[in-house]
């Protein structure tokens, strides 16, 4: 329906309000508190467990995440899964509805029902980026650790030097493509003295 503010000013109501698109429309943002919304930030205590596992494989490089030159981002909470996301896709996709939201951005976890924060592969890219120490596979070894196996010093192709044990590295095949994430086991000079067959990562 039409409704008639003066002879020469009118508007239309073109928009139901039972889809998720309506709340998209301006005339509806004064009232977009009422609202439910499926994203937020992450609270004090989500931001500390978060942060703990980014900074096992990206230490202070994890800042570059959300300090970037090209335009801003944001970690947002939506299902118990953490997303990383532009302003700019934040603020266009915060007015729908949770049923029809799959998925914002990039997955880089989720929280456990115990509370703990688990990576997921879909942020390897990212962390590849800033990460402190990374480990190349040879051929052979990159479908062991695809399917879940142990990196042994044999399928060790190469390893940033220095690498301390019990590091978070990123997992990478010899074209420089990052194909997982690990935790050595042994350091880099631990390493070199040790047999074949023994475990790296």
């Amino acid at each position: 329906p039409s409704s008639t503010l003066s002879p020469s000013v009118s508007f239309s109501w073109t928009f139901s309000l039972t889809t998720p698109s309506a709340f998209l429309h301006p005339l509806f943002y004064p009232f977009v508190h009422f609202y439910t919304f499926i994203m937020r930030p992450l609270t004090e205590s989500e931001n500390r467990l978060f942060f703990e596992k980014l900074n096992k494989f990206m230490g202070v490089n994890a800042r570059y995440l959300i300090e970037r030159d090209d335009e801003p981002h944001v970690f947002r909470l939506i299902k118990d899964r953490v997303y990383y996301m532009s302003e700019k896709v934040m603020l266009a996709a915060t007015p729908i509805a949770r049923k029809n939201t799959l998925s914002v951005g990039t997955c880089f976890g989720k929280f456990t029902k115990s509370k703990k924060f688990r990576l997921q592969i879909t942020c390897v890219d990212y962390i590849a980026q800033f990460a402190l120490y990374k480990v190349w596979l040879r051929p052979a070894a990159e479908m062991s650790f695809l399917y879940g196996h142990h990196v042994l010093k044999s399928g060790v192709g190469r390893m940033t030097e220095n690498t301390p044990q019990y590091q978070g590295v990123v997992v990478l095949n010899m074209q420089d493509m990052p194909i997982g994430l690990a935790t050595t086991a042994r350091g880099t000079a631990e390493l070199r003295t040790l047999e074949p067959n023994a475990v790296a990562a």
